[in-house]
């Protein structure tokens, strides 16, 4: 779009994470949109073309809605680190533009057509590519006017720019100047990596309820598949007293499926265990003129899903429609005012997403309380239903579908599928009062969620005054 950025990247090195290695269909959709599809490729990338669910020994399949798409759009997961390189391949053949590299989960991220950008994606007039770990925003009279970084060297510079982006992650020391962060950490994955494991379903996410909590599996190479182990509460067990590798072969590797259990034990015993706390953060943006907050930065949500990298890459892409028509980026308010669109068109993908994600977590959850267990179970045989049971929700999980109101009324009916179940074909008074409890339960767990979302931009979001603001006119 003939901008000049410069660009401030804390690390070029290859990353090596445990997560930002699944992308739903509906982000590869906002990946071919932004002509950044090849950088899946030659990376050992795998196709993913839906989920199988495990509970209590029996297991569905369910495959994403993608019949009327593309034979190339499907899921894919693979190794973070290798995106991230094809990402940096990717920005350093753009000519005039000087990028770096891209870190999908933390940061965030990418692209305003032919605009690449990572941690830090500063307009200005003169693009120059730095590395560097920003420590401050420049602050004058309430506009933001770029950046102070440390140099690998230990020399303090600054950078100045009409548009600061920050996208330093989750763990963002930068995100309370530009927004109100309500940060909850329910729980943490714990990863393995498993050699030349033969998954139940191929091409498929392995989703096993198990007590007290869910276990994922799917390939991230042609010989590896990633296992993610969730762990409820801020505690995990110790790795290094090896309280972890028993507590996953005593408590964890009796519930996964037989087929699995030989290559998750030996996972174990190699003893590359990692930890990542799962984080969740509402959008609660301050609009601050001169700077844009993004990525994990900005709004998490539980990675259960995996729908992390499809939000960052649908911001994206709103973000690059807006910035398209305009040539002059250097009146910050006036930009600041415009850009108040983002955060209401952002919503469908964004909200339908993050609550998705936040109430399937509670749901899959193994409880004690009697009402809780009828709705995980009435969750899986709902989805084992098939048709428009199962099509329903995996599209809405995959991107393909943003409806907040599609995803409130499958929820319900999980609720009252497990209701009727209950007082079929004779309701009892203790069968009542746990299709009460039930029902109570259900709106305990979604209604925060939405709430935290905003209901008018999710429902009504044409009611939003900043729906409708046009671009600014150059003076």
């Amino acid at each position: 779009d003939g901008r000049r950025v410069q660009v401030i990247e804390r690390d070029l090195s290859e990353p090596d994470r445990i997560v930002g290695e699944l992308l739903q269909p509906g982000g590869y959709l906002k990946l071919i949109e932004l002509g950044l599809e090849d950088c899946v490729k030659e990376i050992d990338a795998q196709q993913v073309f839906g989920y199988a669910l495990f509970k209590d020994g029996k297991h569905t399949q369910l495959s994403y809605p993608l019949e009327k798409f593309h034979s190339d759009v499907s899921g894919r997961s693979f190794h973070n680190g290798r995106f991230i390189q094809r990402m940096r391949e990717k920005s350093a053949s753009l000519p005039k533009y000087i990028t770096s590299s891209l870190d999908i989960n933390q940061l965030f991220m990418f692209y305003v057509h032919h605009i690449l950008f990572s941690k830090f994606w500063l307009f200005r007039n003169n693009g120059r590519y730095k590395q560097g770990t920003v420590t401050s925003l420049l602050e004058e009279k309430g506009i933001i006017r770029g950046v102070q970084y440390k140099t690998k060297d230990g020399r303090e510079l600054t950078a100045f720019a009409s548009l600061t982006i920050v996208c330093d992650g989750c763990f963002s020391n930068l995100r309370r100047s530009l927004c109100n962060p309500k940060v909850d950490v329910p729980s943490s994955f714990v990863g393995l990596v498993l050699e030349n494991c033969h998954l139940p379903y191929s091409d498929h996410g392995h989703v096993i309820l198990a007590d007290p909590s869910p276990i994922l599996f799917y390939p991230i190479s042609s010989t590896e598949t990633r296992c993610l182990v969730d762990v409820p509460g801020q505690k995990v067990p110790s790795i290094a007293n090896g309280e972890m590798a028993n507590y996953l072969k005593t408590i964890v590797a009796p519930q996964v499926p037989p087929e699995i259990y030989d290559s998750f034990v030996a996972a174990v015993d190699k003893g590359n265990i990692r930890t990542m706390p799962n984080r969740s953060m509402p959008a609660a943006p301050h609009p601050t003129p001169g700077a844009l907050l993004m990525g994990d930065a900005f709004n998490m949500r539980h990675p259960l899903t995996g729908g992390g990298m499809t939000v960052a890459l649908s911001d994206i892409v709103v973000l690059r429609d807006l910035l398209r028509p305009l040539h002059d980026l250097n009146d910050a308010p006036m930009l600041c005012k415009y850009l108040e669109s983002f955060y209401t068109l952002r919503k469908p993908v964004a909200s339908t997403i993050n609550t998705l994600a936040g109430a399937l977590y509670k749901v899959f959850c193994a409880s004690p309380d009697q009402a809780r267990k009828e709705m995980r179970q009435a969750c899986f045989d709902y989805l084992s239903l098939g048709g428009v049971f199962s099509a329903g929700p995996i599209s809405l999980l995959s991107g393909l579908n943003p409806r907040p109101l599609s995803l409130v009324l499958h929820f319900f009916a999980v609720a009252i599928y497990s209701l009727g179940r209950l007082l079929l074909p004779f309701p009892s008074p203790k069968r009542i009062w746990i299709g009460a409890r039930l029902i109570s339960g259900a709106s305990g767990i979604i209604f925060p969620i939405i709430k935290a979302e905003g209901v008018r931009q999710m429902f009504f979001p044409a009611t939003v005054p900043a729906y409708y603001r046009a671009p600014p006119t150059v003076k």
